[in-house]
């Protein structure tokens, strides 16, 4: 069990580092998305042979509670064929009991060993766990460095042409529109004011001689 962990192609104590390190690493996100995936596929298949470890190391519970209460009832008949001066059946209960007692010291040292390896996996497959979730935050960590860069390029484009002369001619065409609107606008408030002056010039004599006649 321990042997097939070691043999995974991805292993638990890789150093991120050294992966984007190689010369061939030219998207270090797109590699950690990839490691990312394998390594969520080692860890549930890590996960199901936790599981069948769990249930082998309960059917070995279950043998060794048969063997015992084998052992238990064997031993009670073995009493009552003593008694009984019963031979064969003494001598079948005796070797039935030697039989259950071998079982049993055997599955008591197949369940410590079980219980060791099952705690050990059961360790590394958390640890398998942790190092995915570390892996995301550092998605997450290349996920925003990457937005910013292409925001700051993105940016630079328009900040920083090919001509910087483009700026200087647009603001020099923004300076040109501003001037000519700002003249349009005096112009037409000085062709106001003389039409006021022609008018009111046009109005004098008529106003003039409206006094002449309510004074005769």
């Amino acid at each position: 069990m321990v042997g097939l962990l070691k043999r995974f192609r991805y292993t638990i104590e890789a150093d991120l580092h050294q992966l984007f390190d190689k010369k061939q690493s030219k998207n270090p996100l797109a590699m950690l998305n990839q490691y990312i995936r394998e390594a969520e596929k080692q860890t549930e298949q890590t996960g199901k042979l936790l599981q069948r470890q769990a249930q082998l190391k309960e059917q070995l519970e279950n043998e060794l509670k048969e063997t015992t209460a084998m052992l238990e009832k064997r031993t009670q008949q073995l009493q009552l064929a003593e008694q009984a001066n019963e031979a064969d059946l003494v001598a079948f209960a005796s070797q039935e009991i030697d039989s259950y007692k071998t079982r049993q010291f055997t599955l008591f040292g197949s369940i410590e060993q079980s219980n060791k390896e099952f705690v050990q996996l059961e360790q590394k497959f958390e640890t398998m766990k942790h190092k995915i979730k570390d892996m995301k935050v550092r998605q997450l960590q290349l996920m925003g460095k990457e937005n910013v860069t292409r925001a700051h390029h993105k940016m630079d484009g328009v900040l920083k042409t090919k001509d910087e002369s483009d700026f200087d001619d647009l603001s020099s065409y923004i300076e040109t529109l501003a001037d000519k609107i700002e003249k349009d606008y005096d112009r037409t408030s000085l062709e106001a004011r003389l039409a006021g002056l022609e008018k009111a010039k046009l109005a004098a004599p008529s106003i003039e001689l409206k006094k002449e006649e309510e004074q005769n």
